[in-house]
């Protein structure tokens, strides 16, 4: 017999307790133990990840700035977000490399420097309440160490912050469904109502 086919889509998202543990980078690693999980569900999927986010305690942007810095073999799918992010009306930022690769594609990006390079930096721009989003996927010494300044600043200051580009991809659908409306609230018995009825 065929499975049923679930005429909706369930996002479990971790809740990690990063903020009790002020000198811990908040970025996913294999020994990480989570204090909990929630779920969003919803017709699709980028939907039931919005629900997530918001079930997580992450409040999604509509507008403002992000910041994007992100490892080389990550650079060619960040150039399409980086697009769809222009298009959502977003102020992109980005220091050196992330930033010349994503200007060869034709997108305009605000340059920050490094950290301890010059300013405004990363964390200057976070402290000054002028980022709403960040896009860091780090690779190397350097960049895990600057990566984890500005992750654990975004932390600390409540600014949602995606290390994986995977997740990126389905935050900016998410972004764009959220400009068009709300997410509906519907109970279980209503979604296992539509199980049976499919």
């Amino acid at each position: 017999q065929d499975a049923p086919r679930i005429p909706y889509a369930a996002v479990k998202e971790v809740v990690l307790p990063f903020d009790r543990f002020p000198d811990v980078d908040p970025r996913l690693g294999p020994e990480m133990r989570s204090t909990g999980e929630v779920m969003g569900i919803d017709a699709d999927f980028p939907r039931a990840f919005i629900k997530s986010q918001a079930a997580a305690g992450t409040a999604l942007p509509l507008s403002g700035a992000v910041f994007l810095s992100v490892r080389d073999e990550d650079k060619p799918a960040i150039v399409p977000v980086a697009g769809a992010l222009r298009q959502l009306g977003f102020t992109l930022y980005a220091t050196g490399n992330t930033r010349a690769h994503i200007m060869r594609h034709g997108l305009a990006v605000e340059k920050v420097h490094k950290i301890g390079e010059g300013h405004p930096d990363p964390v200057d721009l976070l402290r000054q309440r002028r980022i709403s989003l960040v896009i860091n996927t780090p690779s190397g010494d350097r960049a895990r160490s600057d990566g984890f300044s500005i992750r654990r600043t975004a932390l600390d200051l409540s600014v949602p912050c995606v290390t994986n580009i995977n997740d990126t991809r389905a935050l900016v659908h998410a972004l764009a469904l959220l400009r068009e409306s709300k997410p509906a609230v519907r109970s279980l018995q209503e979604y296992h109502a539509a199980l049976g009825a499919a």
